[in-house]
């Protein structure tokens, strides 16, 4: 073998170094890694509290058009905060619920009977749907109610970015579910 100039064996080494590149590459990959990452947690958290701010809004609904003839003030109050338990371990400060009971007559026009309002899980005296205004359902659900009574049940939350890298501003989520009372019946809120 003969003698390798000093240029030749520092070019050869260079040649077969791949240290140094493979740090290269990784710091030019960082970011987008990052930000996909960062991504991926603030997508899943907001649909992971979307989910919840649907099945709050659903057990409620559920859990008042199971009443049979009535149900108390005291008992409404109970069923809005257990289901606040659901946004676990999300807070459910910001969670506003609004629970009504709706009259569609045979015409399709639906009225609202009685309804409350609830923020943080707080019964509030005010911002209820006010009784005997029209509520606008959809038309399945007059369909399907004609001449009956409806439990609406409606929740709203805001979903506050992490990080906001990905999501800059406040999302609004909102769900709203229907359900027929189980016993056919009007349920009247007592005292």
């Amino acid at each position: 073998m003969g003698a390798q100039s000093p240029l030749a064996r520092l070019s050869g080494r260079f040649g077969r170094g791949e240290g140094g590149s493979a740090m290269v590459e990784f710091a030019l990959i960082l970011p987008f890694m990052l930000l996909l990452y960062i991504g991926m947690v603030e997508g899943s958290t907001l649909i992971s509290i979307d989910r919840k701010v649907q099945t709050v809004s659903g057990a409620v609904g559920d859990l008042v058009a199971r009443a049979n003839g009535e149900i108390s003030r005291t008992t409404l109050d109970d069923y809005v905060k257990i289901a606040g338990g659901i946004m676990t371990p999300y807070a459910a400060d910001g969670l506003v619920q609004f629970v009504s009971q709706v009259y569609v007559d045979k015409d399709g026009n639906a009225t609202v009977d009685w309804s409350k309002r609830y923020v943080g899980q707080v019964a509030q005296t005010t911002g209820a749907h006010a009784v005997g205004s029209t509520y606008i359902l959809p038309d399945e659900i007059k369909a399907l109610a004609n001449e009956q009574y409806v439990i609406v049940t409606e929740c709203q939350d805001t979903y506050t970015p992490l990080f906001g890298i990905v999501f800059d501003k406040a999302i609004p989520l909102s769900r709203e579910n229907f359900y027929i009372p189980r016993f056919r019946e009007k349920i009247k809120l007592t005292s």
